[in-house]
Formats: structure tokens, sequence, C-alpha cells
């Protein structure tokens, strides 16, 4: 027999888990059209010109390259070959790679929501009113290696608001709007903020030397993931000093609260100029968020939290479920510049990004889908007969279509049993007979298959005020 096996890193969906995330899906979809979002969507691949560089070193490993169309390899395989025979010997294991690509790939599978979101606006910004609420749910592709709770092919859920006259109030809607997502979902969420000023004012105060900048922003991110200990060891090894770290390590450790941490900061950016004005930004959300309903949301500073420096400009967030459990993040977004773009100052976007299938499995593992949702395949199922008998159903089945109610026909005239054990095991709540003698008397029989009763109907009228 041959065996059947689907990519590493993607799954098979049933159709339990479909509903389960179309639940998902239908609320923040929703809530996002309730803050004043509105939809687009992009294609799944996009130009590689557009992608490369935007997600470092790190990230462009992990996207997925697409073949050109028909035999590409055979058609350019010549023209490769002769273009590295002028190659400098010492420098072709570099540029062979980045050679053979621009010669039978120009095109990517989308790696977030967020390039592509930027390469539309800048195409369509004539069209486009500002500030300009987008909302994005479709499935992003990456070459990460599969583990728990990591996937190559999954959903993002994005929410951006792209505006010429950026406001931290855009920031306090986009907490609310996560509130609000988070308390449909029954899942209590803690949202860990930081501002990538902040981070410019730690490591100016501590010295670090410019060089190590990168490797301290990746370093920091893991200090209460992994232990201090462990990090300040990693960051030694790349060359960063123990006194440096020593400077800022009272900070980090820091669990007093928000102002707190605050004042002790303000003091030492003294001669941050970045530093004060990333500290003053989160005490205006901090301020401001108490006089504002939440209900399944805890906002904490993170002095840790770090996102790519090169991307983001402001404030930036992370969202993981709160609880025992050591969960993974299943959102994260930030503050980013789109100056360069519009050739105009202060145009910048800022968003967040919650990953659906995190989300799904944090319900689960959170039994949140027992306690909100009873799917069932239909709602009615027509016993078969015999042609006869479904011929005179059909007019009843398609008036309960019309009105918009979910009905199956059992399509084999086999044994009863094996039709209500179908509508059983499909969690089919009635069970419709429409046999000889209830054609002859003009009746519809119906069986409640969780009462276990049946009961009988004169016409379909009764039927629906009895059942709907």
């Amino acid at each position: 027999m041959k065996y059947f096996d689907i990519p590493k890193g993607t799954r098979d969906f049933s159709s339990i888990e479909i509903n389960n995330r179309n639940f998902i899906i239908n609320i923040i979809q929703n809530q996002f059209e309730l803050f004043g979002f509105q939809p687009i969507e992009t294609p799944s691949f996009e130009k590689t010109s557009i992608i490369n560089g935007n997600y470092g070193e790190e990230g462009n490993s992990l996207i997925f390259r697409i073949l050109n169309s028909g035999d590409v390899l055979k058609k350019k395989i010549s023209d490769f070959l002769k273009s590295i025979k002028n190659l400098d010997k010492q420098n072709i294991s570099s540029n062979v790679s980045d050679i053979l690509t621009q010669y039978v790939s120009d095109k990517v599978l989308r790696y977030d929501l967020t390039v592509p979101l930027i390469r539309y606006i800048v195409m369509y910004k004539k069209q486009i009113l500002f500030p300009f609420k987008r909302y994005q749910i479709q499935p992003v592709w990456r070459a990460d290696k599969p583990q728990k709770g990591r996937f190559r092919e999954f959903y993002q859920c994005d929410s951006d608001i792209i505006s010429f006259h950026p406001s931290l109030w855009e920031e306090i809607e986009l907490i609310q709007l996560g509130n609000s997502i988070f308390t449909k979902l029954n899942l209590p969420i803690i949202i860990y903020i930081n501002h990538i000023d902040v981070l410019k004012g730690l490591i100016e105060i501590s010295g670090i030397q410019k060089k190590f900048w990168k490797q301290f922003i990746i370093c920091l991110d893991k200090w209460n993931k992994i232990g201090q200990e462990l990090v300040k060891k990693e960051m030694k090894s790349k060359g960063m000093s123990s006194k440096s770290l020593d400077k800022i390590s009272h900070f980090l450790n820091m669990k007093t609260s928000f102002h707190e941490i605050y004042e002790d900061l303000y003091i030492a950016f003294e001669n941050s100029n970045s530093g004060k004005k990333g500290i003053d930004e989160l005490y205006f959300i901090f301020k401001m968020i108490k006089h504002v309903s939440r209900k399944h949301i805890k906002l904490k500073w993170s002095l840790s939290l770090s996102r790519g420096m090169n991307y983001y400009t402001g404030i930036i967030w992370e969202m993981v479920p709160d609880n025992d459990m050591n969960e993974y993040s299943i959102g994260g977004g930030g503050r980013y510049n789109l100056s360069h773009f519009f050739g105009k100052k202060n145009v910048s976007g800022t968003g967040f990004s919650l990953g659906l299938d995190r989300i799904y499995l944090s319900m689960v593992q959170n039994n949140l889908f027992k306690k909100n949702i009873n799917f069932c395949s239909s709602k009615i199922l027509f016993i078969n007969f015999g042609h006869k008998e479904v011929l005179h159903a059909y007019s009843i089945i398609n008036f309960l279509r019309e009105k918009g109610i979910s009905t199956q026909l059992y399509p084999n005239n086999i044994r009863i049993g094996k039709q209500f054990k179908y509508a059983k095991k499909q969690n089919i709540p009635f069970v419709i007979i429409i046999g000889k003698n209830e054609i002859k008397n003009n009746k519809i029989k119906v069986k409640y298959i969780k009462e276990q009763l049946e009961k009988e109907y004169n016409n379909i009228h009764d039927l629906l005020k009895d059942l709907f």
C-alpha cells in the first residue's frame, strides 16, 4: 500500500478544528471591524525584491522561494554556469547561491503581512484615506524548524494604523482592541510593553560599543526566558564586557511597579535623550490606560523585551496567555517608520499581529472550546426510505434550506438504525421521518435525538415554531 505524508510543519484540519478556528476568526474579524479597521488581501507570494532585506539575515534564511514557472533550470542553467566562471574563486562560495537564486527564482511566499501592507500602501497611496486602518487575516509561510506552536504554514491576523500624524492614542486603541478580542475569547492575556528608545538608552548608559548593538538586542530578549546568567554568558562570549552588563542588570531585575522603575530610569537617562523620550511615551500609555476599562488584559513593562531595532521605532509589545503554563507568545507588534516611502516626515504605522494557530492551541489547552461551542454538521437529517418518499420530502427540505436551516438527506436507503446512528455521531439534533404512513396521513414526524422522543406535526410551520 502506498504511504502518504504531508510536508513537515504543515497540518490537515478536521471539520471540528475548522469550525473552532472559524469561531476564533469570526470574533477577531468582528472586533477589528468594530474598531473601524477595514479588510484588505494581498497575494500569497511577492516579488523577491520587495521581501529581501526586510527581515534581517535570520529572517531571510527562513523565506520560501518559488521556482520560476516552466523548465527554468534547463533554460537558465547554462547562463548560470557561464556567470560563475567569471567569479573570483575565493568569492565563489559566497556568491554562487545568490547568483543561482537570481536566475531561477524571483518570487517568494509571503513571510508576514506587514511588508506586503507597506508595498500595498506605497502602490495605492493616492487612493487611500489616511489615517488608514486595515486588517488582514491570511496565511504566511516560514522555513522554520517545526516544533510545538511553531509551524511552517500558519495564519496571522494583523491590524495596523498608518498615519501622517502619529498619536499614542493609536497604541491605546490597539491595546483596547486586544482586550476586546480576548474578552470575547475568554482568554486572559498579558501584554508586555517596551520602547525602542528605552533600549537605545540602555545601550548608551551601559557603554556597549555600536558594533555589539545588534547582538545585545538579540541576547537581551532572552533575559526573562533563559535566565540572566546564561544571557550574560552569551553576551560575554560575543565580546561584550561584564562591566557594561552590570550597569543595566539592576534595572532588568527590578520587579517593582512601573512608576518606581520609571523614576530610577529617568535619573539614569539624564544624558540620554532617546531613553527619556522612550520612558515619557511609556508613561503616557500607563497613565491613560488606567482610565480605560480592561477585563482580560494586563499591561506590564518589560525592559528586556526587544524587537528589531532596524524595523521598529517606538513602542513595542508582545502578548502571552496569562497562566502558569509558560506558553509561547501569541501576538506582538509595535510602531515602525514609513517616512522614506512617502518623502515626508512623521509617517508611521503601528499595529499588532496575532497568531491564529497559537491562539487555537491556547484555547484547546484551557478547554475553552468545550465551554463555548457545540458544533453540529447540520440541524436536521431526513431519513431515506426510497425514491418516492425522498421526492415527497424534497419540498420540505428545500423550504428549510431557503429559511437558512442546514438540512441533510441521507443518501442511501439503508437500515434506519444506521441512519439514526449517523445523525447521533454527527451531533445532528433532529431527524425527520417521512415514510409511507406519514405521506398517507400528511404528517411530519420528528425525532429529538438528545431527548430520545418523537413528535408529529401537521405542517412545516408548526414544526419550525417548535424546533426554532
